[in-house]
């Protein structure tokens, strides 16, 4: 049960055998079109949507998927037994009503567009599923936090095969499968058998694809990217190596502060920490790019100084907001091509910090104007390459300290924003959704344990301008608001920003054959935020070039 907080669901439930009413295009920014429903009414004014069920749409046991199955499956991902993830997820939707067996129409608390898409995406599951031998209507239903071994039951083109938990997990093609000839499915799902092999260690687990245990390994380390992924087996071409362009957005990934605590309210504080940290000597290997924006990667990110429509939404809030927010778009801090650039910006930091009433003392130790000497707890689940930025920090007075948890208490701290600073990634998207940047930076979610306002912004300009993002109703309105945004976010410096890469690197087998045409919006594993999930395109299309390709 990939949807509770019960045991860790193994990979690959999502990807291959859950479907939502609606599937999303990878070649158009956030557009929906039927899956399992073969209509959809939006209500004009957003604040509800109706959905179609089709005829011939069957759970994996033949059952008809049916509206009573939607609605159940709100009310288990929205209730107690599920993950809190998944409760927010679907937070702001306020009922689901069944209008006949094959209608369902879901009403939101608030109007807006965002909100259609996590109705159309909603993942459907059977009211069979977890259900005690001579269950009959009427009778309780088993506890939705109880359900964890029994196997899905589910629309999607897969089923279990094979299960040896912890070591691997198989899948088998549905030769009943429902939709295969509609249009968004057409093409997909090509591998009769698809496994996944679990390992307990990442060394282990790359030799086993060297020799050639498993087809697809892709790398979420540059260093090992540029190291690791070559030899023979990639000279004599039996492995290839590829960097997939994307087309998605890239939010920020960032070291983010706590603005909670005193040490980090001025901003002067906090411009100075960003001119420590030196990206570019991190980043030896060239594979990723400096994050400069909320949205890198996109349209919607800043430039220049802010045009018509952005002064339009700044202006109200001119006498709060920082001067520089009215000028050229913020831009981070670099060392590139500079042998003295690293001097220089720990110089800068330095002027700033004093420009803020800090002092060094005779200690060698910077101490704020309240005389806390400035200490900051970097927190992490695993650890980090930090020994730089503490160097380039110590010559400045300010000690950098490494927090080593478990996975259980960071989350935990998390929730309850008990930390100095933590580096969070904050995902991917086509159109950027106002519903998720209210989380991240809305007032109100600041206040709120388990949010996702880690920094603990409050701030009425931003809140106007997330507002302004999900009244838009045309692509300019969007852009605007967007790049206001981001002005707003980069000039208080609530941040450090990290990096970001459009790009997915993967080694593999050769003995795919692929589609001609490339998608701009795709994973070569899987993204899944909310309910919206992005299918992993090479497990989806590619095909063994050894076998004939089935229609």
């Amino acid at each position: 049960n990939p949807w509770t907080t019960r045991g860790n669901a193994p990979a690959g439930v999502l990807i291959w055998m859950v479907e939502g009413l609606c599937h999303l295009s990878q070649d158009e920014p956030m557009s929906m079109y039927g899956l399992l429903a073969e209509a959809l009414w939006v209500e004009p004014d957003l604040s509800a949507v109706t959905f179609r069920l089709r005829p011939e749409a069957r759970f994996s046991n033949g059952d008809p998927v049916l509206a009573e199955d939607v609605r159940h499956s709100f009310e288990m991902l929205s209730g107690k037994g599920a993950s809190p993830a998944y409760q927010t997820a679907v937070a702001g939707i306020a009922r689901v009503r069944v209008r006949d067996a094959r209608t369902v129409r879901f009403e939101f608390k608030e109007a807006s567009r965002d909100q259609v898409f996590v109705a159309g995406t909603l993942p459907v599951f059977s009211r069979k599923w977890g259900q005690e031998p001579g269950w009959a209507p009427g009778q309780p239903v088993k506890p939705f936090e109880q359900i964890v071994t029994e196997l899905p039951i589910t629309s999607g083109p897969y089923v279990i095969d094979r299960i040896d938990m912890p070591r691997r997990i198989e899948f088998r093609r549905n030769p009943d499968y429902w939709a295969r000839d509609l249009p968004v499915r057409r093409g997909h799902f090509n591998f009769e058998r698809v496994v996944y092999r679990n390992y307990q260690d990442n060394e282990v687990a790359f030799e086993a694809f060297k020799a050639g245990e498993f087809d697809l390994y892709k790398e979420y380390a540059s260093r090992a990217w540029v190291r690791k992924h070559k030899g023979v087996k990639w000279e004599d071409k039996r492995i290839l190596k590829e960097s997939l362009d994307t087309g998605f957005g890239q939010q920020l990934q960032s070291y983010q502060l706590n603005l909670r605590r005193p040490k980090f309210q001025d901003p002067r504080v906090r411009e100075a920490l960003g001119y420590t940290y030196d990206f570019d000597t991190l980043n030896k290997t060239g594979v990723f790019t400096r994050a400069s924006s909320v949205f890198n990667n996109s349209e919607f990110a800043a430039r220049g100084t802010p045009g018509p429509g952005e002064l339009k939404l700044l202006e109200p809030f001119r006498a709060e907001l920082p001067p520089r927010v009215f000028g050229p778009a913020f831009v981070a801090p670099s060392t590139a091509n500079n042998p003295q650039g690293l001097r220089q910006n720990l110089l800068k930091a330095r002027a700033l910090f004093e420009e803020a009433g800090c002092k060094l003392g005779t200690d060698g130790k910077l101490r704020l104007p309240s005389g806390e000497p400035l200490v900051i707890e970097y927190m992490v689940p695993r650890t980090a390459n930090i020994v730089d930025w503490q160097r380039n920090l110590k010559k400045l007075g300010v000690e950098l300290n490494e927090r080593l948890v478990d996975f259980a208490l960071y989350r935990r701290r998390l929730e309850q924003y008990d930390f100095d600073m933590v580096v969070i990634v904050e995902g991917r998207f086509t159109l950027p959704a106002a519903a998720d940047q209210a989380a991240l930076y809305g007032s109100k979610s600041a206040d709120e344990p388990g949010n996702s306002n880690y920094r603990g912004v409050k701030s009425r300009a931003l809140d106007a301008v997330i507002e302004a993002m999900n009244r838009a109703t045309t692509l300019d309105e969007l852009r605007d608001a967007a790049r206001a945004m981001d002005r707003i976010v980069m000039w208080n410096f609530w941040q450090i920003p990290d990096l970001w890469a459009a790009r997915e690197p993967i080694s593999f087998w050769n003995k795919f054959g692929r589609p001609e045409k490339q998608p701009p919006y795709f994973q070569a594993d899987t993204l899944i935020s909310g309910f919206v999930e992005w299918g992993p395109w090479p497990l989806w299309t590619w095909w063994d070039q050894s076998l004939p390709l089935k229609a």
